[in-house]
């Protein structure tokens, strides 16, 4: 199902890419550029609990849209996250981190899959966790003021994206423990 309601809106969160980036060259005020790319992220980021609440809901799940919703996340968190390198709110190191797992869990993912053992690498609770921290660090890096004069977003953003980073390596460890034993029974 290409063309389904909770398809289109994953599909949103890849077209969000050249959006968010393009505020940032546009020539607009700072903070208008912070406002727009926030607000832009968390309207698309809600995207991901609204397509999987209507597939469900409206009975449109489907092989396509399981694979294209983690895609769209994780292209949406990716492309953010070196924005906020590029605008100096993140550290490099930080991106390496989260980038270099998703790549690294995906292609872990695929090929267990491929052997019959998805199962095993199955979403899990920390991987949620992770993604929760960087759903609320990265608007925080992005809007980079003051959050109704007392919230200073860029001390929270960067305390959240390096809990996210630790997170993100836990998870990985997890999911990597999980595999081990299909991993030594192909691997000799």
């Amino acid at each position: 199902m290409f063309f389904t309601i909770p398809t289109i809106l994953t599909w949103t969160r890849i077209v969000a890419i050249p959006l968010i980036v393009g505020v940032f060259y546009l020539g607009l005020r700072p903070e208008t550029q912070n406002i727009v790319a926030t607000v832009m992220f968390i309207v698309f980021a809600a995207t991901d609990w609204l397509d999987g609440y209507l597939a469900r809901k409206l009975n449109q799940t489907s092989a396509f849209g399981a694979f294209l919703d983690p895609v769209a996340d994780k292209f949406l968190v990716c492309a953010s996250l070196l924005v906020l390198v590029h605008l100096q709110r993140a550290d490099v190191f930080v991106a390496l981190i989260i980038i270099g797992r998703e790549i690294a869990i995906s292609a872990l993912r695929e090929w267990m899959a491929q052997i019959g053992a998805s199962k095993s690498v199955a979403v899990h609770m920390l991987g949620k966790l992770k993604t929760v921290a960087q759903m609320i660090a990265i608007p925080f890096l992005l809007f980079d003021d003051g959050l109704f004069g007392v919230i200073d977003t860029r001390l929270w953003g960067t305390g959240l994206i390096w809990v996210s980073a630790i997170l993100t390596v836990w998870s990985m460890v997890y999911y990597l423990q999980k595999a081990l034993p299909e991993i030594r029974k192909r691997v000799k």
